[in-house]
């Protein structure tokens, strides 16, 4: 049998399970790797194991690992008791062993299984995974095989697997679970379905089709939606449109990546081949959308994920944070993406454990908030099953927890220092104040510009020195001037302290509906944030039109790029750096550069000046100067080029000579012109000073204005932050009426239970406080205490009671006092007994704050006990009579029970046997020393006597008082001789010689 399996048929089983899962179109992804399912189970999963396996097809493709709850040490049949159901080879996994499809492998007692690499690696139990095997290898499972994962839960006891398969999903794994129905022990398939994560709830011998309809569906999904970027993003945004109108939220700010991947995963569980159809599917589906929903909300959270980022909390951080605070100071800390509570819960007990070492007496606030109210729900709750005890130490499980059933909940004081909200994290208003922010691992599913809005709004929300928790696969990004970083590792960082004129601008959520979906993704989604190179731009802009110096300015003059050498027209100005183009001019240069700049944007044409002469370094270059607004490309619009380009000096004709008297006249002339041009020059250039005056001036102003609406600015950002805060504020007053409203159901519901339970149980009840005032009372205690509902508030002393007891104020006093509870009987004018109990009032924190009065009906207890009183002395005075009677008789008598032991004996039959009348009692007559009765066959008489319940007769002989030897005829005479009770005999005792003279006498 084993010949034909070892030689090779793997190779053809594996091209069989290439076309059983995927078909033609999947080979080359089965080539190397095919499905691993864990099988998980333990009571009644043998018969569930059977149905699974008899209906899986000989070529399937996949590799089946059962990991069954066994006991240690005991060898296990469950191979071969698999293998009567199906033709797959099934064996004992063996360590090291690599896993082929189209085999079952059985792990073997005692032992551990993990997958590493596509092998079996199997180690001993111990510590915590003694009693959760399953979920710790469904762990490993979903870290080696990922998407090729399957995890099944089938009939068990307790709760192992509901950790594992946590794990496979957040892999994007398959998970199925067993019908509570079909299933022996419902304790396993009802705790994995209370996950929310299960794909499908089948009868096991539904589920192998199911595993291979999904492969063989998943393998060629991607290939038929090749589609276009643009058409995906389409697609993508009805998907998104449909699931904001069903839920309110929009998932368009997550990553493609994963977005694409959960989608096709439900396209898959429902046999769907195209996204045209699956848009089609959910429209008519609602079910499908709240599907969709939770499978985009998959978060893995368990206590204590990554330990170590704990340890650095307790040891480094935490502490100075603490330090840093004030007596009777609040800590606050955020946890967003908490998902069902246990990141908050486990920072409530590391930050609790840290605080018993600090002297300070400091107050604990943690919210933990999530967009998923049913994770929500569960956090409230505090409920988690026993496997826990794999992440939690057995001394925080005693310290933090309270163990009901296969459960364990969070104890109630610290479950009171987290409060818990449904909050969408991009849209609504996030808490303020924080020393603490942890998010781990939600960043990393969305996109470059949720995060780039996020983080300058964890800067805002944490106090000074707050710090930041990020997950180690997440970063800061850009924004290092907002935080230094504290723990490169584990990615913690502490708030910086930035000037506000370097803060990032706050995207600051208000908690309105989120804007339209955007119409790309990925490329389609996010904005284009290439840059172009100002520099080529211009340059190119430069010599498309003149190689020669020139500069790009703004409107206002300010000089934006510099092209060639332009120190012969342009210089540093005197007083403080300047960019503008005119405050830079060389004399000669600044008016016609001023009227040309001005002309040029007023016309939006370019401008040409001619033969401008700039004074240089004690000589003049003349230049033309081109000032030319720019429109193309679409960056430098508004711009304008000044150009300067080099020209001749401007030389003198020969007609211009003249003649020697003009030569004379010359220097005469030239002097005047020169004396004019000298006050034309200082005219003008006393208007251009007045001009520079006037321009300060206006400067000044404007800088008083610009003063005044800095001022402006700065108060509105303030009150922008007052309303930021406001609303942060109304958001944690939002958070926490929705927690006490939640309270107030649970105390409303508990209310009514014990209101409820305290009619049932029909016993009057009162409670007290401290003062002896009524709290509370049942309407049983009505009848025996004369309260009505006013008398609530008032002292229990002031009123009237139906009892003939009159020390039960006395009783109340000392119960208070001494904390002894106590009890006393009771009974009403009426005649009607109770049991009267009085207890002290404990509250959860072990604090005495009144007392509680029962009274407990005992009129049948106390009828029973005067039935019982009479009839006693009836029985009483009957056997005074009896013992009379047997006294008033001159021969001995005796009565015994079934042992032979008397029953009454007369003072004649004592006096006889030499014995005490008060021995008589229990005394074996057989065992009497005197011989008289030893010397007769009287026991043989008696045992056949108790036994056919005939009457005897027998003679006894023994030495008498005078020292004779006397004969005794002892008669036997059974009593009650019917079944109803055991049997008793009278013995009579008759002297020979007397009895031989009354029948002479006859």
């Amino acid at each position: 049998m084993k010949k034909p399996i070892e030689k090779k048929p793997p190779k053809s089983k594996a091209k069989n399970a290439t076309a059983g899962i995927g078909g033609a179109q999947s080979k080359k992804l089965n080539d190397k790797r095919f499905p691993i399912v864990g099988l998980g189970a333990s009571a009644g999963g043998l018969e569930a194991l059977r149905s699974f396996f008899a209906q899986v097809r000989p070529n399937s493709g996949m590799a089946f690992i059962v990991v069954v709850h066994m006991t240690p040490n005991q060898p296990s049949l469950m191979p071969e008791l698999l293998q009567k159901v199906t033709k797959i080879p099934v064996s004992t996994a063996q360590d090291g062993q690599t896993i082929e499809p189209d085999h079952i492998y059985v792990i073997p007692p005692s032992k551990e299984i993990s997958i590493f690499k596509g092998r079996i690696q199997l180690m001993d139990i111990a510590g915590a995974h003694a009693a959760q095997p399953i979920d710790s290898y469904l762990k490993s499972l979903s870290l080696d095989q990922g998407t090729r994962a399957v995890a099944v839960i089938l009939s068990g006891t307790g709760s192992d697997g509901t950790l594992g398969i946590k794990e496979i999903k957040a892999n994007d794994g398959l998970v199925l679970v067993q019908t509570v129905e079909s299933a022996g022990y419902d304790g396993m398939p009802r705790s994995a379905i209370n996950t929310g994560v299960v794909d499908m709830v089948l009868a096991p011998e539904a589920m192998p089709e199911k595993i291979i309809q999904y492969f063989a569906h998943f393998n060629h999904v991607v290939a038929k939606n090749s589609t276009t970027t643009n058409d995906q993003g389409i697609l993508l945004n009805k998907i998104f449109a449909i699931l904001r109108t069903h839920t309110g939220h929009d998932f368009s700010q997550y990553k493609l990546n994963t977005l694409l991947r959960r989608i096709t995963r439900r396209m898959g569980l429902n046999q769907i081949d195209k996204h045209e159809q699956y848009v089609r599917f959910l429209k008519e589906n609602p079910t499908e959308v709240e599907a969709l929903f939770q499978e985009l909300l998959i978060g893995v959270t368990n206590f204590f994920r990554d330990p170590e980022s704990f340890d650095v909390l307790k040891t480094s951080i935490l502490p100075d944070l603490f330090n840093q605070m004030k007596e009777d100071a609040t800590f606050r800390a955020w946890i967003p993406g908490c998902s069902t509570g246990e990141e908050v819960y486990s920072l409530a007990m590391v930050i609790r454990e840290v605080l018993e070492a600090n002297p300070k007496r400091i107050n604990l606030q943690l919210f933990g908030t999530d967009i998923d109210n049913r994770a929500i729900d569960k956090a409230r709750a505090g409920l988690y099953p026993e496997s826990i005890s794999a992440d939690v130490s057995k001394d925080r499980l005693k310290r933090f927890f309270i163990k009901e059933g296969g459960f364990y909940r969070i104890r109630k004081e610290t479950r009171d220092c987290a409060v818990f909200s449904v909050q969408n994290l991009i849209k609504d208003p996030p808490f303020s104040r924080l020393n603490l922010l942890c998010c781990r691992n939600v960043l990393i599913y969305l996109n470059l510009a949720a995060q780039k809005k996020l983080l300058p709004l964890f800067h805002y929300t944490l106090a000074p020195k707050g710090v930041l928790v990020l997950g180690s696969s997440e970063t800061i990004g850009g924004f290092s001037k907002l935080f230094s970083t504290l723990d490169k590792k584990w990615k913690i960082f502490k708030r910086r302290e930035v000037p506000p004129a370097l803060y990032e601008p706050i995207d600051f959520p208000s908690g309105s509906p989120s804007a339209d979906i955007k119409t790309a993704i990925d490329p389609m989604l996010e904005p284009d944030h290439t840059q172009f190179n100002m520099a080529q731009v211009i340059q190119k802009a430069v010599f498309e039109q003149l190689d020669t110096a020139a500069l790009l300015i703004d409107a206002k003059g300010n000089i934006l790029f510099v092209q060639g050498r332009t120190g012969k027209y342009l210089e540093t100005a005197i007083g403080p750096p300047t960019q503008n183009i005119l405050e830079m001019a060389r004399a000669g240069l600044r008016i016609e550069l001023s009227s040309a700049i001005r002309e040029a944007k007023s016309t939006n044409h370019k401008i040409i000046r001619k033969k401008i002469g700039v004074k240089t370094n004690g000589d003049y270059q003349f230049i033309n100067l081109h000032v030319c607004p720019q429109t193309e490309p679409k960056g430098l619009a508004g711009r304008l080029l000044v150009i300067f380009e080099e020209v001749e000096p401007p030389l003198r004709s020969d007609s211009q000579l003249g003649t020697p008297e003009d030569h004379r006249r010359e220097p005469a002339s030239m002097a005047e012109l020169e004396r004019e041009l000298q006050n034309t020059r200082e005219g003008h250039q006393t208007a251009i000073e007045e001009l520079e005056s006037s321009n300060e001036e206006l400067k000044s102003i404007n800088e008083e204005l610009q003063s005044t609406n800095e001022e402006l600015q700065s108060t509105n950002e303030e009150l922008e932050s007052s309303k930021e805060e406001l609303q942060s504020v109304n958001e944690e007053l939002h958070t926490v009426n929705a927690e006490l409203q939640s309270k107030v159901g649970e105390l409303s519901a508990t209310h009514d239970d014990m209101r409820n339970l305290l009619n049932s149980t029909q016993i009057a009840t009162i409670f007290v406080d401290n003062t002896m005032r009524v709290k509370r009372f049942t309407p049983e205690a009505v009848g025996i205490v004369n309260l009505i509902q006013t008398d609530i508030g008032r002292p229990l002393q002031h009123v009237a009671t139906n009892l003939t007891y009159t020390d039960m104020i006395t009783d109340i006093s000392d119960v208070l006092k001494n904390l002894t509870p106590k009890q006393v009987e009771v009974m009403t004018a009426k005649g009607d007994w109770y049991k009267m109990r009085i207890f002290p009032y404990r509250t959860m924190d072990n604090r005495i704050e009144g007392a509680v009065l029962t009274f407990a009906s005992i009129n049948e207890q106390k009828q029973s006990q005067q039935i019982l009183s009479t009839a006693n002395q009836e029985m009483t005075h009957a056997w005074r009579l009896v013992r009379n009677a047997f006294d008033l008789n001159p021969d001995p008598l005796v009565v015994l029970d079934r042992e032979a032991k008397m029953v009454i004996a007369n003072s004649v039959f004592a006096k006889v046997m030499k014995i005490a009348p008060d021995e008589v009692e229990g005394m074996d007559v057989l065992k009497i020393k005197n011989g008289l009765i030893g010397r007769s066959d009287l026991k043989a008489k008696l045992k056949v006597a108790l036994e056919n319940g005939k009457d005897f007769q027998v003679v006894a002989s023994g030495k008498t008082q005078s020292a004779g030897i006397e004969k005794y005829i002892v008669t036997g005479r059974v009593i009650c001789a019917d079944d109803e009770r055991p049997h008793q005999v009278l013995l009579h005792f008759t002297e020979q010689q007397r009895k031989a003279s009354k029948d002479a006498l006859q």
